[in-house]
């Protein structure tokens, strides 16, 4: 076992290397730059309790600004590891101490409820525990968790109880949480549904931001390999604070040659409350045909997010021969 638990803890030492390297920006932050895990999932990923699957490493690399593919190796040696000393799965080691048998606590495994949504652009979720993991396999629909299995073996003659918690997460190679791997996306994922990030009040009090529709390029609309096109989104200020100096942050950071090319922070126009605004971001699709998803957050002058537990904003085109 304590190769398996050094392997861990080294891979959470990465992590929080990683994000002390940009300022060790809040976990919630994190999640709404994400848009697609939560902020105690991310939490979790570095406190080298279990090892995070590649899903949310990648998120939480992603939220960090850096590219899951520097990872991706670092990743496959912690997981390798965990697999040869937990019986070909990944597995978590926790101990715990108890003064004597009276005190042991009563073996229990608790599921998190499915999150709840909510109509329109804010989208709310049930909170869920630091453990939580929660994958949609094809963006779709049909979500696993990991399975806690509670192993207790008492030491003899000394009344100390040692409890062993295996975390079995059998995605540990899958897809990133909330969204299909880029891999995976095709035409006949379209429309991706985005996932709910963990609640979260915004960052400036009575700021409220509402969807209202896509001007132009619905989702699913074919466009041409290799051609420049114009994406409008509509909002409106529903809240109390003025919207000045804000913008589109593109999440899917660094862009990959394959991805629809944008500018990382598309300006939004001073919007006074109760009006509406129209966003545009011009699109250079890729020359290879595909489907184009990208997401977006709005954040205010200062770079901050400015509605963590709302759904990012995104765009997602079908690219065909040119």
């Amino acid at each position: 076992m304590r190769a398996q638990a050094e392997a861990i803890e080294d891979f959470a030492a990465i992590l929080r290397e990683l994000r002390e390297s940009v300022g060790n920006p809040p976990f919630r932050e994190m999640s709404g730059r994400s848009g697609a895990i939560s902020h105690t999932t991310l939490h979790e990923a570095t406190k080298g309790n279990r090892l995070p699957s590649w899903g949310t490493t990648s998120e939480f690399v992603k939220a960090c600004g850096a590219d899951p593919a520097a990872y991706r190796e670092r990743w496959e040696r912690a997981n390798q590891a965990v697999r040869s000393a937990g019986a070909g799965e990944p597995a978590t080691v926790v101990r715990a101490s108890l003064t004597s048998a009276a005190e042991r606590p009563a073996a229990h495994i608790t599921i998190p409820s499915q999150e709840a949504r909510a109509d329109g652009g804010a989208v709310a979720s049930a909170p869920a525990p630091p453990d939580e993991d929660v994958r949609h396999g094809s963006g779709r629909g049909r979500l696993t968790r990991p399975v806690a299995v509670a192993l207790v073996t008492a030491a003899i003659g000394v009344g100390t109880v040692v409890v062993v918690v295996v975390a079995v997460d059998r995605d540990s190679g899958g897809k990133p949480s909330g969204a299909p791997s880029k891999a995976a996306l095709s035409p006949a994922d379209c429309p991706v549904h985005a996932t709910n990030p963990a609640p979260a009040a915004p960052v400036h009090k009575g700021d409220a931001a509402a969807f209202i529709a896509d001007i132009t390029l619905p989702d699913c609309t074919r466009v041409g390999a290799g051609r420049t096109v114009t994406k409008v989104w509509r909002l409106k200020n529903t809240g109390k604070v003025p919207w000045q100096g804000y913008s589109l942050r593109r999440l899917d950071v660094p862009q990959q040659a394959d991805q629809c090319q944008t500018i990382s922070d598309v300006p939004i126009a001073d919007t006074r409350p109760g009006e509406m605004v129209d966003i545009r971001a011009e699109i250079t699709t890729p020359r290879k045909p595909g489907l184009c998803y990208v997401r977006f957050k709005m954040v205010d002058a200062s770079g901050r997010v400015a509605y963590p537990g709302s759904r990012p904003v995104n765009f997602q085109v079908i690219v065909g021969e040119g």
